[in-house]
């Protein structure tokens, strides 16, 4: 018999489709479309679980229920009550649009495309189940609705809580890096396991958690519940069981790694500690309270991965000249190394005293961020 297959829908930083795409190959599944921000994939049910678990990089996975023109509140409302809703949602499901996008095209208030949305599948699902009205005091079932070029959109959110949402980072510093964007930066980098890595910036810790989560092959979701773990109408159980048995299968117990997390905050550090140890990855990260300036190490073709400070305040920007100068002094000092810097600061290289080998532009939130990449020689081969 064949399996059911379904679209689902991972949306991402904008700049970093690539990383997130070759992940979802890499998972098995089939891609059918790479937009701005968002890659549309095919899988069987088994892709739902493994997807929260496994992917590293994107913001949520959305299961497509239904895509199709509108340009008036009439096509949306027949738009929605015509996707069976009744494949998913059982009777008792506590249903609600959680958020509606819209881009160039005719409808454009969110509340009023969310509440048409709600009223179409309640209609529907009236038919369906024969009740005149929901309690909805069952299992939750959010809905996002993207309409672009009024092209509607509309996806079971799978996640629940953001997929940065690890469950390690209780504590955090000022102007945190995401988990999902960490772990992307890094994937751009030629780091692997073997090799030293340092963040002269830690804050938190994001970065020396999520390089020890890659480099022991931890799958991030292993240590959180998704909305979706109690679908049981249609995502059987043994299917997550199944995921999770796979994430335990693919950790590598006796791995070693050099990775360091420096900050010359001492309350931050011990927090990134802390962090480090609800991930269960402690032991292979070593966090200090360090200057960058007092950044040395004698091996050569070390990793530095960081996102140091760029100026928030209007105050802080004064500081950034001799900041930037003294990561490009330091830098020049560690020998055959290569840097990987994400900062919005526009004047980094001048003060580095570097023009990056590589420059990529990435959304931080909203802030139009620069990954500058200093490469630095490769290791030689080993015999």
């Amino acid at each position: 018999m064949e399996k059911e297959m379904f679209e689902l829908i991972a949306p991402c930083h904008f700049g970093l489709e690539a990383v997130l795409k070759k992940e979802i190959l890499d998972l098995g599944y089939e891609i059918i479309s790479v937009e701005d921000g968002r890659i549309t994939y095919r899988g069987d049910v088994s892709a739902i679980p493994r997807s929260n678990i496994f992917i590293r990089t994107a913001e949520r996975i959305l299961l497509k229920t239904g895509s199709f023109r509108a340009t008036d509140f009439d096509e949306l409302f027949e738009g929605t009550r015509a996707i069976p809703w009744e494949r998913y949602l059982p009777r008792d499901a506590k249903f609600w649009v959680t958020k509606a996008t819209t881009n160039k095209s005719a409808l454009y208030s969110g509340s009023a495309i969310q509440s048409i949305v709600k009223k179409a599948m309640v209609e529907r699902m009236k038919e369906t189940y024969r009740l005149n009205r929901f309690e909805e005091d069952g299992d939750e079932y959010p809905i996002r609705v993207f309409i672009f070029k009024d092209m509607v959109t509309i996806g079971l959110d799978t996640s629940g809580a953001s997929l940065h949402k690890r469950g390690y980072r209780k504590l955090v510093g000022k102007a945190p890096i995401s988990e999902t964007l960490a772990a992307a930066l890094l994937l751009l980098t030629p780091w692997n396991k073997d090799r030293i890595l340092v963040d002269p910036f830690c804050g938190s810790g994001t970065f020396p958690i999520e390089a020890a989560m890659i480099g022991a092959g931890i799958a991030p979701g292993v240590n959180r519940e998704f909305t979706s773990d109690k679908w049981m109408k249609f995502i059987p159980k043994k299917s997550w069981y199944a995921a999770l048995d796979e994430a335990q299968a693919k950790v590598l117990r006796d791995v070693k790694m050099n990775i360091q997390g420096y900050d010359i905050d001492p309350g931050i550090v011990r927090c990134a500690a802390a962090n480090a140890k609800d991930a269960g990855v402690a032991e292979h990260i070593h966090f200090q309270v360090r200057d960058v300036k007092d950044l040395h190490n004698p091996k050569p073709y070390g990793f530095l991965v960081t996102n140091p400070p760029y100026g928030e305040r209007l105050e802080d920007k004064a500081s950034l000249p001799a900041l930037y100068r003294q990561i490009g002094e330091s830098y020049a000092g560690l020998k055959d190394w290569s840097m990987f810097i994400i900062t919005s600061y526009e004047d980094a290289e001048k003060y580095i005293g570097r023009k990056a080998d590589r420059n990529r532009k990435i959304y931080n939130g909203m802030i139009k961020s620069y990954y500058y990449q200093f490469m630095g020689a490769k290791p030689p081969k080993k015999a």
